[in-house]
């Protein structure tokens, strides 16, 4: 019979984990009778000795956590159990003490709020350690599969979509091309979507192959035409014109991407002559307030991850599919990653509206 279940927030942080965390503990709590604990740090909050841990209850979670950005447990990127960093340098297997740490607190379930990378750890410590497991999805990428929105892609698309409403007044007084990096580590979501709403002249994402002729081509008709400006927005994962990453560096197997926005502006210089600005949005698309829609799905998702426990239906991922919560097996969402597709919807529209991709 359940009586104490856990949370816990890992990889990188955005927008609506504090409501997710809140709709969690409200649920369960209030319909259920259980107990909530929180873990710290991620996996890392059950690894560490003495154990991190904080009850959640009710009056904790209250309105304010809802709007709020961030993760109020902490979170990790890196701290992986099956190779744990060690104060020395070294690396080691830690996944029985997080075992250990999850049996010690007599927790009946633990709820993961990840991406696909979180969710493999996690699906692993489950199976080694018999965890009743269930996962949310969480990405700013919007690129795990089985579920048509993760918690955190609404609202990075809102904040890069104001950045192109910024830049556009402002291109435009002082005749200049502004080239916007947004986040987008392996798909081209974000990109796409707010380049879109926030009326792009070209969209660069890494799932489609380009020309830097394509994107001078593109400025150059849209100044014989009359227009005194362009908006170029790019993923950060976008490489060089020779199918070359550009990155800031390496951190042990992680690629760290920065720096193509400033590449493309070069070489527009380089070709075109034009004044050229670039500006790189970074981790401003993960913090500050949720957007309603990503605090409306973190809430559909935490409700429907305690009902899950509640049912004894464990290795499940919570999905918003056809405007409906629904669940899939964990490992069903990690194999099914989806990048952006040729084919889809935001590629057929932003064709359609003259938006150049680089490819033509």
């Amino acid at each position: 019979m359940v009586k104490r279940i856990a949370v816990l927030t890992s990889g990188g942080d955005c927008a609506g984990l504090n409501a997710t965390i809140r709709s969690i503990t409200h649920h369960a709590i209030t319909h259920y009778g259980w107990e909530v604990f929180g873990i710290r740090k991620g996996t890392t909050g059950l690894i560490n000795r003495p154990l991190e841990y904080v009850p959640l209850t009710v009056e904790q979670c209250d309105s304010a956590v809802l709007r709020s950005g961030g993760t109020m447990l902490g979170s990790t990127n890196k701290d992986n159990p099956f190779s744990f960093s060690n104060p020395d340098g070294t690396r080691s297997d830690h996944s029985d003490d997080f075992i250990k740490g999850y049996q010690e607190l007599g927790f009946d379930a633990l709820i993961g709020i990840g991406g696909d990378g979180s969710m493999h750890i996690l699906r692993q410590l489950a199976q080694k350690g018999g965890i009743n497991l269930i996962t949310i999805p969480k990405t700013i990428d919007n690129d795990l599969g089985e579920t048509e929105s993760a918690i955190g892609y609404a609202t990075a698309v809102e904040v890069a979509t104001e950045a192109l409403d910024r830049l556009q007044p402002t291109a435009a007084s002082h005749q200049r091309v502004m080239v916007l990096e947004v986040m987008g580590r392996d798909a081209g979501h974000i990109a796409i979507a707010s380049g879109i709403a926030g009326g792009a002249d070209v969209i660069l994402v890494p799932e489609i192959p380009y020309k830097l002729q394509n994107v001078y081509n593109k400025i150059k008709n849209l100044t014989e035409s009359g227009r005194n400006f362009a908006l170029v927005i790019v993923a950060e994962a976008v490489r060089d014109e020779n199918g070359e990453p550009v990155v800031v560096s390496m951190q042990g197997e992680r690629i760290r991407y920065g720096g193509v926005g400033h590449y493309l502006g070069e070489k527009i210089i380089e070709a075109t002559g034009a004044d050229v600005r670039v500006m790189v949005l970074g981790h401003v698309q993960r913090g500050g307030q949720p957007n309603a829609a990503d605090r409306i799905i973190a809430s559909a998702f935490g409700v429907h991850a305690v009902d899950l426990i509640a049912q004894g239906r464990f290795d499940r991922m919570v999905a918003w599919k056809n405007r409906d919560i629904v669940d899939v097996p964990i490992q069903q969402a990690i194999d099914a990653y989806h990048s952006l597709q040729l084919g889809d919807v935001l590629v057929r529209t932003a064709r359609g509206l003259g938006i150049c991709l680089g490819d033509q």
